[in-house]
């Protein structure tokens, strides 16, 4: 099991970039794949991004393609979104979580078994 604790979120307007931080504590961080996902309100929790344990191989929605980025810091425990163009449907909290997938890569939220309480990101139009 990992604890995981996301910083970053905050109001910006559209257009603007926001940077979103996990800490994760405990030594087997590296043997986890990581994802972001993000809930608005009224709707259901969606993937957004994902990478792997080791940060080889990583997955995003379409929706953000191109505009976020998703990077790791093993020695760190750490790992990032960089959320680029920002635009009013990005609004939700978002929340980083991990899965035990060996070197693979899931974009399910159900195989994401440690989750973080979640951080508000507010795009204003």
């Amino acid at each position: 099991q990992v604890q995981l604790v996301e910083s970053g979120g905050g109001l910006v307007q559209a257009g603007g970039s926001l940077r979103l931080s996990c800490a994760a504590s405990g030594r087997t961080f590296s043997s986890y794949a990581m994802g972001w996902f993000r809930q608005a309100p009224g709707k259901e929790r969606e993937f957004v991004a994902a990478i792997n344990a080791n940060g080889g191989r990583t997955s995003y929605a379409d929706s953000v393609k191109g505009r976020f980025t998703i990077s790791r810091d093993n020695a760190k425990n750490m790992v990032y979104l960089q959320m680029n163009s920002l635009k009013p449907e990005d609004t939700a909290v978002y929340y980083c979580a991990a899965a035990r997938l060996g070197l693979g890569l899931d974009t399910t939220l159900s195989k994401y078994n440690d989750w973080g309480q979640g951080t508000q990101v507010t795009v204003s139009s």
